[in-house]
């Protein structure tokens, strides 16, 4: 291939994987829109739909690893396309959740599988493969600032639709969204690995993922995602509510998830260019700790509107900057053979917090009558990562290898 075809086709790659990751997490962030109608038509608990959205953030974690090392064998337009169709299938189940025992749940498990082929797991691997180290964090930092631009705009579509059509119709619209991602992965065409990309050691997926087990850097940092995944899911699927329970208009939780949305592009573009220039392991363990302070300042201050947007805009700015540092450190420590499968597992934890963030959020309000509990547990974790990220051992695992002892003369 021709230089100016790579150069098309790299451009192709990063515009084509920011429009994709944007409507998956766009459509998965506005799902909170969805809690209040669909729990007053169905009958049913905020713990239940907290479960719903609970399963799918597992389901994604559990499933990640293993769509991750399919694409890394098979490529990513063949698992981007399946897990569109899947993504918009579970979408389409909500609608029609009480006429099939256990419907809710199925369309989170599905919705779950999709999320896992869409959002930045298969495709921040592809790009990665394709860049340089020296420019990786900058890049992932692009395309995932561009994929944060989604909920800025599908979180006010939604609300509007559901306002002006009601719930299922505005579903039914986010289903047809989300198979639109697989007409988007046809366009994608898989770059070379860049010069100086590639990885020295050729091990197996389970060595691999042994190599990294064993390493206590990569198990800090997978714990510490944990928080990540616990703080804002709780956000994205109970603030709507809790500012409702507050007085708020229905109409400033959608405008704080927009907010979150173009503060996130903003702030994750930031990191990623940071992360070229500075400790990479200090950035994400400076993320958690801002996280919790502007979590602790939200609480202090009475609930507003423009208390509200301000909370959502510093939220946004923190939200996803953590994706080009995690990249990063991974490709630099375990190199890229194996990148998706080792994202996944690193990405599994921060989706075991995600489940215990959304659904512990339902819990806690069934039981309660508010959150206070809640917001203690996003406090205390995010301290805790915070630590964890702080002390993180990002040497190659080859350089923990002691060097050999000389033979005797």
């Amino acid at each position: 291939m021709s230089l100016p075809s790579q150069r098309r086709a790299m451009l192709v790659l990063l515009v084509m994987s920011g429009l994709i990751i944007s409507i998956c997490m766009g459509l998965r962030q506005s799902l909170g829109l969805f809690m209040r109608p669909m729990t007053l038509e169905f009958g049913i608990s905020a713990a239940t739909f907290g479960f719903s959205i609970a399963l799918q953030n597992i389901v994604w974690g559990v499933s990640q690893p293993f769509v991750g090392a399919v694409a890394d064998r098979y490529g990513a337009k063949p698992v981007l396309i399946a897990t569109a169709f899947i993504y918009a299938a579970g979408l389409l189940l909500m609608v029609f959740a009480n006429a099939v025992p256990g419907g809710l749940h199925i369309a989170g498990f599905l919705a779950g599988v999709g999320t896992a082929g869409t959002g930045f797991g298969v495709l921040i691997g592809t790009v990665s493969r394709a860049t340089t180290q020296e420019k990786r964090t900058t890049t992932v930092g692009i395309v995932a600032a561009a994929g944060s631009l989604g909920t800025m705009v599908i979180a006010p579509i939604g609300q509007g639709l559901i306002d002006g059509f009601g719930w299922k119709e505005a579903m039914v619209a986010f289903a047809v969204l989300a198979a639109s991602m697989a007409v988007l992965s046809l366009a994608i065409r898989e770059q070379p690995l860049a010069a100086g990309a590639s990885t020295a050691a050729r091990l197996s997926v389970g060595d691999a993922v042994r190599e990294a087990m064993a390493h206590r850097g990569y198990l800090f940092m997978t714990l510490a995602f944990f928080a990540c995944g616990f703080q804002l899911v709780f956000l994205t699927t109970h603030l709507p509510a809790y500012l409702q329970l507050c007085g708020i208009a229905p109409g400033v939780g959608a405008t704080a998830l927009a907010l979150i949305g173009l503060f996130n592009a903003i702030g994750t573009y930031i990191f990623g260019l940071l992360g070229a220039r500075y400790s990479q392991k200090h950035l994400l363990a400076l993320i958690y700790l801002l996280r919790t302070v502007f979590i602790i300042a939200f609480l202090l201050v009475p609930v507003a509107p423009a208390s509200t947007l301000i909370f959502a805009a510093a939220m946004g700015f923190l939200w996803l900057g953590v994706v080009p540092l995690v990249t990063g450190i991974i490709g630099r420590v375990f190199g890229l053979t194996h990148f998706n499968t080792l994202y996944g597992v690193v990405f599994l934890s921060h989706q075991v917090g995600s489940f215990f963030g959304a659904w512990m959020g339902g819990v806690v309000f069934d039981r309660m009558g508010n959150y206070d509990f809640a917001w203690s547990a996003l406090i205390v974790i995010g301290v805790a990562a915070f630590m964890l990220q702080w002390l993180m051992d990002e040497k190659p695992p080859a350089e923990h290898v002691p060097a050999a002892r000389p033979a005797p003369a």
